[in-house]
Formats: C-alpha cells, sequence, structure tokens
C-alpha cells in the first residue's frame, strides 16, 4: 500500500507523444562534442587529453577529483581541438568543455568486465568510480560517493516514477530492458550491502510492473517489490518517493540515509549494468525528444552532442518556441541550442509559444492571498513567502522561511492563478544563500 504525499499538481501529461516510441539511435555521429568537465555535483573533472590528442570511445579525458567529482570520458573517436572556457550548459551555468572532432567509427577504449554476482561491494564501488556514473535523474550526484552513505541503510528504492510531463525515457528502459535496468538495480544493492528494494511506478505506467515482476522472479535477488503509486506530480522527488513508498520522512535538511534509504535512477541502473557486463563507461544516455518536432521519440545520444544536433535529426515544428532540458516542471529553457546533452539531460522538449507563459517581471507580485501555493506544495512551504523576501533581497528571511527546503518542483508556480514566476524567485534566493555560506 502507498501512501500520499501532501500537496503535488496534475499537469497534463503529454507522454502519448512518446510512451510507444522504441528507443532509436541517430543514423550519423554528430561532426564535433563538446563533453563538459562538470556534468556532475561537486568539483569539474580534471582533463588528462589535450588538445591535438587522438581519443577512443570511452576513454578517460578527465580526472575526478579528491571528494564529490566524477570521471569524464570521451562519448567518440576522433581528435581533440580544444579545450574551451565559461561555455554554457544545460542547466543554465557556464563551465569548461573539451571539443572533440569526431569520426563516424567508433574504436572503443573499455574497462574489463565484471560479474556483479561475483563481485565484492568494494569493486562495485570501485567499478561505479573508474565508469564516471551518476544520477541520471537530473541530479548527477556521483554515484560511488551515494553507495558509501555516512549512515547505514536498509532500503533501496529504484526511481521508475518519471513523473515530468512528456519525458519517457525511463520508461522505454523498463519496457526494452527490464532485466539490465534490475540487473544494474541489483549490483547497487550489493554494492551497499542492502537485500531490501522496491520499484516506485506510476500507475500511469503499470503496464510494465508484470515484465517486472516476472524478470524479478527470474533473478533471485534480495527482497525486490514493485509498487504502483498515484500518478500525481512530484511523486519522483526523493522525499515524497520515500514517504509514499516506506513512510518514512526525511527530516527537513536531510537526506534519504537518514531514514536508512538509498534511491537511484532506472537510467543509473541501466548505465551501472553496462559498465559491469561491456565495460562501458557513462558515454552516452536515452533521451526523451517531444513537444513541437516532427519525430518525438526516445533516442539514445552521445555525451557532448548538442541540442541543436539533435533537434535537427527530429525535424522543427515550430522555429519560435521554447527549448527545454528536462521536462517542463523542473527542466531550465534554453537561450541557445549550442549546449551539449550531459549525464543529466533526460530530454529536450520543444514547446511552442501556447504552451508557456512568460511573466511581465520579477517584480510584480499580484498576489491575491488564495493560499493554492501553499496547498499544492510538497515540502509545507509558503511559497509566496519565501519569494516575497527574495525579490527585495531579504535573503536571510527567505532562509527562516524554508528557502532551502524548497525542491524547485515548480507545482507552485504551476497552481498560481497571478501566474507569479515563485519558483525562479526562490530558485535566486537559493543560489544567493549558499553563496553567502
Amino acid at each position: 500500500m502507498s501512501r500520499n504525499f501532501k500537496g503535488g499538481v496534475h499537469p497534463p501529461e503529454n507522454k502519448e507523444l512518446t510512451k510507444d516510441k522504441p528507443i532509436e539511435q541517430f543514423e550519423s555521429v554528430p561532426g564535433y562534442v563538446y563533453i563538459p568537465l562538470q556534468m556532475h555535483a561537486g568539483k569539474p573533472a580534471v582533463p588528462v587529453v589535450g588538445e591535438g590528442d587522438e581519443v577512443k570511445t570511452g576513454q578517460l579525458i578527465a580526472r575526478a577529483q579528491d571528494g564529490i567529482s566524477a570521471n569524464v570520458h570521451s562519448s567518440v573517436t576522433g581528435r581533440v581541438v580544444a579545450i574551451e572556457k565559461k561555455k554554457p550548459l544545460p542547466n543554465g551555468a557556464k563551465g569548461d568543455w573539451l571539443v572533440i572532432e569526431a569520426q563516424q567509427e567508433d574504436e572503443w577504449e573499455l574497462l574489463p568486465e565484471i560479474d556483479w554476482k561475483e563481485a565484492t561491494p568494494a569493486e562495485l564501488k570501485e567499478r561505479a568510480f573508474e565508469a564516471g556514473i551518476v544520477g541520471m535523474g537530473g541530479a548527477a550526484f556521483p554515484t560511488h560517493i551515494k553507495l558509501s552513505p555516512p549512515k547505514p541503510v536498509d532500503t533501496f528504492i529504484l526511481n521508475a516514477a518519471e513523473c515530468e510531463p512528456f519525458l519517457t525515457c525511463d520508461y522505454r528502459l523498463l519496457v526494452e530492458k527490464p532485466r539490465q535496468v534490475l540487473e544494474g538495480m541489483m549490483a547497487l544493492m550489493k554494492a551497499v550491502g542492502v537485500q531490501k528494494g522496491f520499484i516506485g511506478i506510476e500507475s500511469n505506467k503499470a503496464d510494465v510492473v508484470r515484465t517486472l515482476e516476472r524478470e524479478i522472479a527470474a533473478i533471485p535477488y534480495g527482497d525486490i517489490k514493485v509498487k504502483i503509486l498515484p500518478t500525481r506530480y512530484p511523486q519522483g522527488s526523493e522525499k515524497q518517493l520515500i514517504y509514499a513508498i516506506t513512510g518514512r520522512k526525511v527530516p527537513l535538511g536531510g537526506l534519504p540515509h537518514d531514514v536508512g534509504v538509498l534511491v537511484n535512477n532506472v537510467g543509473t541502473a541501466y548505465a551501472f549494468y553496462q559498465s559491469l557486463k561491456f565495460g562501458k563507461p557513462l558515454v552516452e544516455r536515452v533521451i526523451t525528444v517531444s513537444g513541437k518536432v516532427s519525430k518525438p521519440g526516445n533516442y539514445r545520444v552521445r555525451i557532448g552532442t548538442s541540442f541543436r544536433f539533435v533537434l535537427e535529426q527530429v525535424g522543427y515544428v515550430v522555429e519560435e518556441g521554447r527549448v527545454v532540458a528536462g521536462g517542463p516542471m523542473m527542466g531550465v529553457a534554453q537561450s541557445t541550442l549550442d549546449v551539449p546533452v550531459v549525464k543529466g539531460t533526460s530530454g529536450i522538449i520543444l514547446l511552442g509559444k501556447e504552451d508557456f507563459y512568460v511573466p511581465s517581471s520579477m517584480t510584480e507580485f499580484n498576489c491575491i492571498r488564495c493560499s493554492r501555493c501553499v496547498d499544492v506544495c510538497p515540502m509545507n512551504l509558503v511559497p509566496t513567502t519565501i519569494a516575497f523576501y527574495a525579490v527585495r533581497r531579504k535573503f536571510e528571511d527567505a532562509k527562516k522561511w524554508g528557502a532551502m527546503a524548497c525542491i524547485e518542483c515548480g507545482s507552485c508556480a504551476y497552481a498560481c492563478p497571478a501566474k507569479l514566476p515563485l519558483v525562479q524567485a526562490i530558485r535566486y534566493a537559493k543560489q544567493v544563500i549558499r553563496v553567502m555560506r
């Protein structure tokens, strides 16, 4: 039995555009890839190749720093032509990237294959590090660090909710590669020493449950159950998912390991399996390309491929619109198409002008005190008050009202009848508070 978390919204799902589209691969390799040194939480990786060097697909090209960081590998075979500074990234930040001129044919440099059933937890953690595996649901936290929590955990949750509108890449992996995803999940569970596991999936994707249960029975490991959850956004947020499945409440400012839980995404489990079975570092991922495009679908895309190249392959339907990295609720609108697909890119959505609202000014607050934002906030915050202080640069007050607890899900902005840019204001406050620290 699942539990209902407080708040949330139910925006139009728009998953019918790609839900039944098998995963495809583009016929050609992009002429150039642009591989950021920081596609993960923490410190950027340090280049170990330079301009003019020849590289192979899967070759380590930037090494993780000490602390929170992740290795970066080449997604193509070719030649490094530049290391460019302060280039735009899909999350709105700027960072350095390696530009590689690509050949059409791959020459792979692979890691040794590992049988996860025979491997030790230490060997599995080391493989996650070597392969540059990170959380692929958006946060991109290095997986090898997540597999060494500071507190003991007893429960593993595979996040298959995929609650964002339009996105279906995780669903297609479960449809087409259920055994690989499950073995990746089991390997992650073994790495952290957990026997109890859950797969949390929303009811609008319940058609894969029987397949998953059959595969679980075929690969006996631990006690794994599939939990069907109500279709409601943001069901896939870690704190809400943990409560819905286990009834445990992550404390304010806390993390899943504080309540004995570890959560990983479907794409992460699949990438981990690929690194074990075939020795492939994380150099490609499945993304959903949808919205106003001629060929919406789910595509296996090389890391570093530009958004421009992707959209040229699927065809524009509208020239004037908004391109969003990720889903429309938590995704980031792009100011240029010359940004690369990174490890955390789950989708590229092209919205027409009729699909979004542009507020006239961040300083116009026409709040009518209807409290809808409070009703839908899954974190029990008062978004209008936090945004009020953020716009007036009263960041200590914004902090006191819980700005740092905001998960930036966008439910408040979606529900607001005055169309106030609440989540943008709160995100701004959080950025300033982090700098103040």
